[in-house]
Order: C-alpha cells, then sequence, then structure tokens
C-alpha cells in the first residue's frame, strides 16, 4: 500500500489532497467570455451623436405618428347613447325601480348614417363608470369550471353566487352572473339587418378556456337575476356572448362587441333599432351606450397612438434644434477620450 501510494504520487507530481482539490474544484474553465473580457462598445455621447438621435428620432416618429392618425380618423363611429332616452318620463326620478319592475323595456331609436361604413360594421355595446377589475368582482370566478364538467363542484370562489338550493351553478361567480342582457335589432328601409354573432369572441378563448362538454346549470335562477340567461342545451363554448363578457376589462369606460353587421351601410341610411333595455346601469349611476364602427389596419378608431407619436417626435425635433443652436453659440471643446478609465494600459500609462 505504501509503495502504490508513493508510486502515485511520483507520477501524478503532487500529493492525494491536491490532486482531490484538483478534481471537486467548482473554477469555470477560463476564456475571454467568461471572465468578461470581451470587447464592449463604449460610446461618448459627443453633442453631434445626440443631437443626430434626436434629429432620427424625430424625422421617424412625426411622419408614423401622421399615418397612425390619419388612419384612426378613416374609422367611421356611430355613438348612441340611451339609457336615459330609455326610460319613460314616469319613472325618470326612480330609474331604479323601473330597471328592476315588470315594466315593458322596449325601446325604439333611430340613427343616421353620415359616411358609407364599408361591411363588417361592427356592433358594439359601451359601458361606463362599471368597474370590471374591482378586486372582488375579478376573483368570483372559477375557470377549471368552466373548462371541464369534472370541476363543476369547484365553487369555492364563486360566492355569492356559488351554489342554489345546494346546487352548484355553472358557470359560477359574479362575473357571469352579470352578462349583459341588453338586445339589439335593426332595419333598414323596413328590412331587418341581421347581426352575425358569430366568432364575436377570440378563439384561444373558445378552444381553451370554455368547454365543448360544459353544459349551464342552475344558471340565473337565483333571485336578484344580474343579467342575461344562457341556453342550458348549448355548450359554454358556443356561448359567444358570455366567452366576451368574461374577458373583463381594465377601466371603468370599456365596450364589447355584440356582433356584426355584413352589409354596407350607405351614406343617408336610416337604421330603426329595437332594443331591450334590461341592464342595470342605474344603480351606481353607469352610462350604456350602442356603437357602430367600422375599422382600419389599425383596429377601431384611437387617436392615442398618433398622437403620443407625435407628441415625442415633436418634442425629439425640438431638442435636436435647441441642441444645435446650443453648439453653435457656445461650442464646447471635449476632453481627450484618451484618458478614460478603459482606454488606459493595464500599468496606468497611456
Amino acid at each position: 500500500m505504501s509503495f502504490s501510494a508513493t508510486s502515485s504520487i511520483a507520477l501524478g507530481g503532487g500529493s492525494p489532497e491536491a490532486s482531490a482539490a484538483k478534481i471537486t474544484s467548482k473554477r469555470p474553465k477560463y476564456s475571454r467570455f467568461t471572465q468578461q473580457e470581451l470587447p464592449a462598445c463604449k460610446p461618448i455621447l459627443t453633442p453631434k451623436w445626440v443631437i443626430l438621435t434626436f434629429l432620427v428620432s424625430g424625422v421617424v416618429f412625426i411622419p408614423l405618428g401622421a399615418i397612425c392618425l390619419f388612419a384612426s380618423q378613416g374609422v367611421i363611429e356611430i355613438v348612441d347613447q340611451y339609457d336615459i332616452d330609455c326610460i319613460p318620463l314616469s319613472f325618470r326620478d326612480n330609474k331604479v325601480r323601473y330597471i328592476q319592475g315588470l315594466e315593458d323595456k322596449r325601446c325604439n331609436r333611430t340613427i343616421t348614417v353620415t359616411k358609407t361604413m364599408k361591411n363588417p360594421v361592427y356592433v358594439y355595446y359601451q359601458l361606463e363608470n362599471y368597474y370590471q377589475n374591482h378586486r372582488r368582482y375579478v376573483k368570483s370566478r372559477q375557470d377549471g369550471q368552466l373548462r371541464s364538467p369534472k370541476d363543476e363542484n369547484d365553487v369555492k370562489s364563486c360566492a355569492p353566487e356559488d351554489t342554489v338550493g345546494g346546487e352548484p351553478i355553472v358557470p359560477c361567480g359574479l362575473v357571469a352572473w352579470s352578462l349583459f342582457n341588453d338586445t339589439y335589432d335593426f332595419t333598414r328601409n323596413n328590412q331587418k339587418l341581421s347581426v352575425n354573432k358569430k366568432d364575436i369572441s377570440w378563439k384561444s378563448d373558445r378552444d381553451s378556456k370554455f368547454g365543448k362538454n360544459v353544459f349551464p346549470k342552475n344558471f340565473q335562477k337565483g333571485f336578484p337575476i344580474g343579467g342575461k340567461s344562457l341556453d342550458p342545451k348549448i355548450p359554454l363554448s358556443e356561448q359567444e356572448d358570455l366567452i366576451v363578457w368574461m374577458r373583463t376589462a381594465a377601466l371603468p369606460i370599456f365596450r364589447k362587441l355584440y356582433g356584426k353587421i355584413e352589409t354596407d351601410l350607405e351614406a343617408g341610411d336610416t337604421i330603426k333599432v329595437l332594443l331591450q333595455n334590461n341592464y342595470n346601469t342605474y344603480s351606481f349611476n353607469g352610462k350604456k351606450k350602442l356603437v357602430l364602427s367600422t375599422t382600419s389596419w389599425l383596429g377601431g378608431r384611437n387617436d392615442f397612438l398618433g398622437i403620443a407619436y407625435l407628441t415625442v417626435g415633436s418634442i425629439c425635433l425640438s431638442l435636436a434644434v435647441f441642441f444645435s443652436v446650443l453648439y453653435l453659440a457656445k461650442p464646447r471643446q471635449l476632453g481627450d477620450p484618451s484618458y478614460l478609465s478603459w482606454n488606459r494600459s493595464a500599468g496606468g500609462g497611456r
């Protein structure tokens, strides 16, 4: 044993302890990458570079903002607020009693098309002062129950809309319970305008979040009734009004897609709308609006993106002019960049 150990030390050129330390060491293999010794870009912001950067940003952002604003202005919208006008005069002082009563909720509205609207014309309902992002409201749902019938009894997060008579509600929770239930029927020149309600929701929601074998049970059977009822014979994956509603909005003013009119609306057309004013927004001073809108390559009408680009571009261009004038009026000599730390040699010389 002694001879073997001595031989191994002589052949290995070191002690057994040194060999063990070498084997178990976690020291990484040396490379310029692991030791951060690769060349790096360390730009010096000279006045010329700063002015050029602001100038290029302004030249790019301003035309881009103009293009976005032009596209947004090309979208044609018709917005009709009906929540007050659809309340009979005798109930104007107590709107909540009217909306919760048994009175006829039908209401006739007339919309005039000012510009030709190419199909598809999207029909939205817009709600205001409605906080779908409230923490208690957003949590009152059970996504597993929406996907699989095996989880229909999992209603622990859905209170108070969790059970009726000891039986689980499907879909449960305040979000589903408050489903929007106003309806709209359109006619033009005494001819019905059909509204296509197919494919108004996200395909990913239909395929992944709502089960094809999950059917409504005990929905809107309690008191009070929160909103629209669901057909118990149609699976949740095909109840697209529900799917659209369950994608909660982040802001208190939001629009949700009701359907699509797949025919052109000509300038001067008079559209008559027979609506059912069922949804209670009066308890919280909310507003309801019917919106007809076309789209552009950017989507619906939204001037924010164009205005943002124009604002940032204008600021950049103004700064470029300001720094140019300042540089020409009071030029300042720059220091010698060879004295910068990364330009010095390791020995401290230049």
